[in-house]
């Protein structure tokens, strides 16, 4: 097996050979999107780190933080699933692995019989802050300065609009 050369991109190696075998029109376009997920996960590494202290993943995160940040700290689950973009079986999963740590209640929500609140309890928001802390040591530390990482958000955003992510 021939051996990898020193320091080469495999990405970029990827998209080499993408065009090497006929596609060409879209090797640059493979290569961003190749480059995306594995950025994605090299993040996701991060963050995943930095929250191994604290007992959740970043998706409960995601949640508490939504519930300590919403005026009432609670909100109804469609709610939750529409602001954190899932699905709503995923928030009753989360909502489910919250509730069993004691960082989420559910409630009857009053403005609606059929629906349920979800509210994130006094140790949860100790948590979101205690780990907020941790997690904005990953986000002050990107590896790209300031025009660099605006450059990157409106990227993420021109993508997003023609996806039709974004109104």
């Amino acid at each position: 097996m021939p051996q990898a050369r020193k320091n080469s991109d495999p990405i970029a190696e990827a998209g080499r050979q993408w065009a090497a075998h006929g596609w060409a029109e879209a090797a640059t376009g493979m290569t961003a999107v190749v480059s995306v997920v594995r950025v994605h996960q090299l993040l996701m590494a991060r963050i995943e780190t930095a929250l191994k202290p604290f007992g959740i993943t970043f998706s409960r995160f995601e949640l508490l933080a939504l519930l300590t940040f919403s005026r009432s700290r609670a909100l109804p689950m469609n709610k939750v699933s529409a602001r954190l973009q899932v699905h709503p079986a995923s928030v009753t999963n989360t909502v489910d692995r919250l509730v069993a740590d004691g960082l989420v209640e559910r409630r009857p929500n009053p403005d609606d019989g059929r629906g349920t609140l979800v509210s994130v309890t006094d140790q949860g928001i100790t948590l979101v802050h205690e780990a907020a802390k941790a997690l904005n040591e990953v986000f002050t530390d990107l590896g790209l300065d300031t025009p660099q990482q605006e450059q990157l958000l409106d990227l993420c955003s021109a993508y997003r609009r023609s996806a039709g992510d974004l109104n």
